[in-house]
């Protein structure tokens, strides 16, 4: 059994920190990009998507973030608000930055892809003087994502807060998603990512983004020794993505849990981690075993997949449990 301690007495569940930008998914599916003529906005972003998924299940959420400060900005503020995730530490960038857009193309449910337009964005300006210390102490844990580590001043930002929650025993949940587009380069990123997630209880990735961490590695890369190496600095857990495979979880006893899916029909396959993730961290966060924790998680994503955007396909409890009641899970 894992040993996660959530600090009972302290009023928000999770925070986010990182990335808030602007989705536009396509409404012509089954096209590429070049015929696609509208798209529908949502908001956007790995931990925006995994703060929104954890509140709608219930979890009292907060966020840590820089927006743009113009109506893309005002209107992901309030997309957070009405939520009901705490902004007070959302704060309004002042150089002319702008907000992040994702243009996703929707060719086949097999076949979706992610048009980024992330220069001079305002979410990677975050600066250490925007991190409260004393907004992360009244918190139980705290989600980063890899994004935010790609560039300074964000990524000294990250490190702060990194040290706050250690220092207050903050639960640190690290949610990988690599982006290269974001880096200069892999070497780059390999070394910051292993910097942040040696102070992390949590950590959650694809088979080839812990292949990315492991670059300066000799032995051959596998599951238990990508997880030991984790587990010999602060992790206690370590989730491990295969795609169609599955998910396979290790826990610092030296147990193994592996995931399965639920039958649906997809739409597309973005949004399907991050809305795996919160509903996997509320199953921690309510002490759930792992095998039981990675169900929900995967009930989650088999909604979010099945419908056109990611943030306001996040599903509440209700649905979660309803998916689970109705639908075949099968073990992968």
């Amino acid at each position: 059994m894992y040993h996660l301690e959530f600090k009972k007495d302290r009023p928000i569940d999770l925070i986010g920190l990182g990335r808030l930008c602007i989705d536009l998914n396509a409404n012509e599916i089954n096209r590429p990009m070049e015929e696609t003529y509208s798209f529908t906005k949502y908001v956007g972003g790995s931990p925006a998507n995994i703060a929104i998924g954890a509140a709608r299940l219930g979890l009292n959420s907060g966020f840590i973030g820089k927006v743009s400060s113009d109506q893309m900005g005002n209107y992901i503020v309030d997309y957070l608000e009405r939520n009901k995730i705490d902004t007070s530490s959302v704060v309004k960038d002042q150089t002319g930055a702008v907000t992040g857009l994702a243009f996703t193309e929707i060719k086949s449910p097999e076949e979706c892809s992610i048009l980024m337009y992330r220069d001079n964005v305002a979410d990677l300006k975050l600066e250490t003087t925007d991190i409260s210390e004393d907004y992360i102490r009244e918190s139980k844990s705290l989600l980063i994502s890899g994004t935010a580590l790609s560039q300074s001043p964000s990524r000294e930002a990250v490190f702060l807060a990194l040290e706050y929650a250690r220092k207050h025993d903050v639960i640190v949940i690290f949610d990988l998603d690599y982006r290269p587009y974001s880096w200069n380069s892999a070497k780059e990123t390999a070394i910051y990512y292993n910097l942040a997630a040696e102070k992390c209880d949590v950590i959650i990735g694809t088979r080839e983004e812990f292949n990315m961490m492991e670059q300066f590695e000799k032995e051959d890369k596998n599951d238990q020794r990508t997880a030991q190496k984790w587990f010999d600095h602060h992790a206690e857990v370590v989730v491990i993505k295969h795609g169609g495979e599955g998910s396979i979880a290790y826990s610092k006893d030296g147990s193994a849990h592996r995931g399965g899916i639920f039958k649906t029909k997809v739409l597309k396959t973005f949004g399907a981690g991050d809305s795996y993730a919160s509903a996997f961290i509320y199953g921690l966060l309510n002490h759930w075993g792992l095998s039981e924790a990675m169900k929900y998680g995967s009930a989650s994503a088999s909604i979010v997949i099945s419908k056109h955007s990611c943030s306001e396909a996040m599903p509440t409890r209700k649905e979660v449990d309803e998916k689970i009641r109705t639908t075949e899970f099968q073990p992968v």
